[in-house]
């Protein structure tokens, strides 16, 4: 009996692969398919984030707790404050080892220990002004800032190439800003 229901799938499965597909099902698969592949991507950029992060704290090169790291499509974004440029170039290091990454961008900032109660309050201060200039825009409310050495990057989505504008020139003119990086992205 066990022997025949096995089959009996076997040969269901053999001719539901060899069925035509019904008119919208193509699309559907096709659709599916995307979904599978972001999925996929998004897994995996997850996955080399966390390899990235576990790499660096047991890397004695670096402190972790001053890299930030993010991966979209198989790169790598590292972020913070180190305090060398012997540990800035550790973390690339550690991060182009791994597997799946496709590249790294290295946005990590040399601030000597010394310098860095000073750096992160300014730092602090600058956010909280952007931030407060971007509140006062039903349009900007969800924007994330971060400031690092005076460099503030706006991340998140927006509803136009107009509003991404706006929040470029908002954040440029808080005093303290060194430049502004703008990674919104918009919908249409």
């Amino acid at each position: 009996m066990r022997h025949s229901i096995t089959t009996s799938s076997v040969l269901l499965a053999g001719l539901l692969a060899t069925a035509p597909i019904a008119p919208g099902a193509a699309e559907a698969q096709d659709k599916g398919k995307g979904v599978v592949q972001e999925t996929k991507a998004a897994v995996s950029d997850s996955w080399i984030t966390s390899k990235a992060k576990i790499s660096l704290y047991a890397d004695e090169r670096v402190k972790g707790t001053q890299v930030n790291v993010d991966t979209k499509n198989g790169v790598v974004h590292l972020r913070g404050k180190v305090d060398s440029a012997e540990a800035k170039a550790a973390a690339e290091e550690v991060a182009k080892g791994l597997d799946g990454v496709k590249s790294v961008k290295n946005e990590l900032q040399v601030v000597a220990p010394a310098a860095r109660k000073a750096v992160d309050a300014n730092d602090a201060e600058i956010k909280k002004q952007v931030e407060a200039r971007l509140a006062k825009d039903a349009q900007l409310k969800k924007v994330d800032v971060r400031a690092d050495a005076g460099l503030v990057t706006l991340k998140g989505e927006v509803p136009s190439i107009m509003a991404s504008a706006k929040a470029s020139e908002a954040a440029r003119h808080v005093p303290g800003v060194r430049s502004v990086r703008n990674e919104l992205t918009f919908t249409r």
